[in-house]
């Protein structure tokens, strides 16, 4: 079955209310958008949900899955799916997936029962291997695609990552990119630049890229949200089909 729609979402761990405390509100515009790409993610007739973000390996986890954000402050748990006592499955999530989580638990389907995947990729993966293995996602039924992942974290002196002046043009191309559903466009990022920029979703957005390439026809974008709040680039959009 293809590929039918894919959403795109940032990962700071301050998008969980309770985690941002005072500040939580400086990120509503941002929460607001994250619900409604999912939203719209499941509603584009998707019977499974496949989330990717970066992480240490590439690598698909086991269900069911599971993660805290008690290493940011929280003791705020978080799972997807459940099987009888004992059964194996993946406990510390990294942080993509335990947000990309996070909001799928916050804007459950309104269709119906629905089946996840999850799965890493390496944040120094080669383009072409993450177009191929967004290519090889597959499933026996209609799916969708959460793509977690960060722009560059160098805007400004208080940036993560200090300030860079190229920052700004890789941001406002990756936003172009998403608005424009440009699969080309995203596999053209330059992953030397993007880590020098120390972009965290680089390769899931060229998984994205190579799955919307392999599923072929045309695709629709719509950028949802684009903001940099701490230095960092946040970024919402959807892909649908035409």
């Amino acid at each position: 079955m293809p590929l039918v729609a894919a959403a795109v979402c940032p990962h700071p761990p301050l998008i969980v209310p309770e985690l941002a405390g005072a500040a939580a509100g400086e990120l509503d515009d941002l929460r607001a958008a994250c619900d409604v790409a999912v939203a719209r993610l499941h509603a584009s007739g998707a019977r499974r949900i496949v989330v990717v973000g970066g992480g240490e390996s590439t690598a698909d986890l086991d269900f069911p899955y599971r993660g805290s954000f008690g290493a940011w402050g929280l003791p705020l748990e978080v799972q997807l799916g459940r099987l009888p006592d004992g059964a194996v499955g993946t406990d510390g999530l990294p942080l993509s997936l335990l947000v990309g989580a996070w909001l799928l638990r916050r804007v459950p389907p309104e269709s119906g029962p629905m089946t996840w995947r999850m799965a890493t990729v390496a944040a120094d993966e080669l383009a072409e291997e993450c177009a191929a293995g967004g290519a090889r996602i597959g499933a026996d039924q209609p799916w969708g695609l959460l793509v977690m992942g960060d722009g560059s974290a160098c805007r400004g002196v208080r940036a993560p990552g200090y300030d860079d002046p190229r920052a700004q043009a890789y941001d406002d191309g990756v936003a172009r990119a998403l608005a424009d559903a440009d699969a080309e466009a995203l596999l053209g990022l330059d992953p030397v630049l993007s880590a020098e920029l120390k972009v965290a979703g680089r390769a899931p957005w060229q998984v994205l890229a190579g799955a919307a390439r392999a599923a072929g026809g045309g695709w629709r974008g719509e950028l949802h949200h684009y903001s940099a709040p701490y230095g960092v680039a946040y970024f919402v959009a959807n892909w649908e089909r035409v």
